[in-house]
């Protein structure tokens, strides 16, 4: 048997040497990368080309907005004080007050709703399903006069609340997606809490509801955006007063027709809210679209 060399007491084991790939290696795997994703980049390049044109023009000076130039000589971040002034932080308001309580007005009114029909067993409930389906087919320019006729009834024109009191009744889409989400949860968990003295109300809104918290975030993020990017509805309905950012963005892109600088500022800070809502809660809301098909 051979004896191993053991190191000398106080003296420090030579360190390891780490190999590292060299430069021609790193630059097979980098191109190995791009070849494998070039489609994802593509597409990426595709979808931020037109917010990195909108931002660097809106940092550009008037003279070079309206110019072939593409690169800013001068940043002018001054542009954006400008835009987000005066009418701009009304309509702002208006936009998050339409947003918010139109979207918490849906999920109060479409969650019993879609819970009863994952849960309940009663006759009926296939074809009150279909009927619910059946409604997303209607456009919305077709009871568009029918509901402003009674709105007018009840002295709301000119504001907003015809456009956010619908969402106390429901919304098709959601409700067809929340059922979706709630019959793949399993009935024993509801069951177990029935057993234990709790009633339909109560099970709903202790053991379903915080399971389904991903269809809920889906739901939300799905109303928030089509209330934020509404033009049709505040056009119709809302006066100057009450206007929201898609038409009171579209009004100042008129008054500063040549100002492309401004306009793309403006626009910019319209889409920013979107934009970030979206980024902190991609996970649960890819998650809750992917989960609502798995049972049907």
């Amino acid at each position: 048997m051979t004896a191993t060399a053991t190191p000398a007491a106080g003296t420090r084991p030579a360190p390891r040497r780490v190999h590292r790939p060299s430069r021609g290696t790193r630059t097979r795997r980098t191109l190995y990368w791009i070849a494998v994703h070039s489609v994802a980049i593509a597409l990426a390049v595709m979808f931020l080309a037109p917010l990195v044109f909108m931002l660097l023009t809106a940092v550009m000076t008037d003279r070079q907005a309206l110019s072939s130039s593409f690169w800013p000589h001068t940043w002018n971040w001054d542009n954006f004080r400008r835009a987000f002034s005066g009418d701009m932080v009304r309509w702002t308001l208006n936009s998050v007050m339409y947003a918010g309580l139109s979207t918490l007005f849906v999920l109060a009114s479409s969650v019993p709703v879609a819970y009863a029909l994952a849960r309940f067993r009663f006759r009926g409930r296939s074809a009150a399903l279909v009927v619910v389906i059946a409604t997303m087919m209607l456009p919305p320019q077709v009871t568009m006069v029918p509901l402003y006729i009674v709105w007018s009834r009840f002295h709301l024109t000119g504001t907003l609340w015809p456009l956010m009191l619908p969402g106390l009744f429901g919304d098709a889409f959601s409700i067809f997606l929340l059922r979706q989400f709630l019959v793949s949860i399993p009935g024993e968990y509801a069951d177990a809490a029935r057993v234990d003295g709790c009633g339909e109300l109560r099970t709903m809104l202790r053991v379903v509801l915080p399971m389904a918290r991903p269809a809920l975030a889906a739901v939300a993020l799905f109303q928030f955006f089509y209330c934020w990017n509404d033009y049709f509805g505040p056009l119709v309905y809302a006066n100057p007063d009450h206007w929201t950012l898609a038409v009171g963005v579209a009004s100042f892109r008129a008054a500063h027709h040549v100002e492309w600088n401004l306009t793309m500022a403006a626009t910019l800070l319209t889409i920013l809210p979107v934009v970030i809502v979206f980024f902190l809660a991609q996970r649960v809301f890819v998650q809750g679209v992917t989960l609502t098909g798995v049972k049907g």
